[in-house]
């Protein structure tokens, strides 16, 4: 297995201040060409409030590189690596994210959660280590995946980094609407700043769920995959359509034609969940909730 292939800082140009700064890992240059390595599938929740996302970077810390360090510790030199189902940006949370980790060892997933658990900081929890296939790829393997983004309709002393707090009162009935048409193969350039000469922006959204609950509106987003900051400027343009700022006839022309107005409606990161990647095999519950009560 190769290590993972980084990009030079020139890829990164125009995102955040931290993701600007941050100096990408080379290539990982630990190898897997024999085959006496064990892999095991890692189930991960954490807050994402103090990292600058997922990927490991040099000069700053996230959730990858936190985890890494912790089974470099574990294993010694019998570890090799830790691949992520996706990445998530800096500030946003994870319910439940899926990695794959390998290793030359003997410990039990049991034994390897509570290793592991013990070197992690507070924000970062292994929920669950399973053994896996040596052909099993966290990224590559994944079906789909679920966003849920949560917006506050009243300030919150608690919930401040797991929510969105909008002063202005939103029809939740034309947010609901709006929603719908997002729903399907579509060219998401317009809520994306990746490059779609290098990468591209088509995404199918399987679904997308709204709902009430107390004072918070719940948004969820099935897909399967996602660009960069793809979710949050959904979130935000349906912000703008419950504020009656945006209409319907607005997101199909953003479908339709690539639009830089987009970007001034970006949620910001801290209501934003991944939760749950699902794989072959695997069907996600019409239920959904809250990840905090107000």
């Amino acid at each position: 297995m190769r290590g993972k292939k980084f990009f030079s800082k020139d890829k990164f140009k125009g995102r955040s201040e931290n993701q600007f700064k941050a100096k990408p890992f080379t290539a990982d240059k630990r190898k897997t060409s024999n085959q006496n390595y064990s892999r095991f599938k890692l189930f991960i929740e954490y807050e994402g409030t103090r990292y600058s996302g997922w990927q490991k970077q040099e000069n700053a810390k996230t959730i990858q590189g936190s985890i890494l360090k912790a089974a470099e510790e574990v294993f010694g030199d019998s570890f090799i690596d830790i691949q992520g189902s996706g990445r998530t940006d800096s500030g946003v949370h994870a319910i439940c994210q899926v990695a794959h980790l390998d290793a030359k060892t003997v410990l039990a997933p049991e034994i390897i959660k509570l290793k592991l658990n013990d070197l992690l900081p507070h924000d970062i929890n292994i929920l669950e280590v399973e053994k896996a296939s040596s052909n099993f790829h966290a990224r590559h393997d994944a079906k789909s995946r679920s966003y849920l983004y949560q917006i506050s309709k009243r300030r919150t002393a608690f919930g401040k980094n797991f929510v969105w707090w909008i002063k202005d009162k939103l029809d939740y009935k034309k947010m609901e609407s709006a929603s719908k048409l997002f729903i399907g193969m579509h060219n998401f350039s317009s809520f994306s700043d990746d490059d779609p000469e290098e990468k591209s922006t088509k995404v199918l959204i399987d679904r997308i769920q709204l709902k009430e609950d107390g004072d918070l509106i719940l948004i969820r987003i099935v897909g399967s995959h996602f660009i960069w900051k793809m979710v949050r400027r959904i979130v935000g343009v349906l912000v703008e359509v419950g504020r009656g700022r945006k209409t319907e006839k607005d997101i199909l022309n953003y479908l339709n034609v690539k639009s830089n107005e987009v970007a001034k409606f970006t949620a910001p990161p801290s209501g934003l969940f991944l939760e749950k990647v699902l794989y072959e095999g695997e069907k996600l519950s019409g239920e959904f909730s809250s990840i905090i009560k107000i």
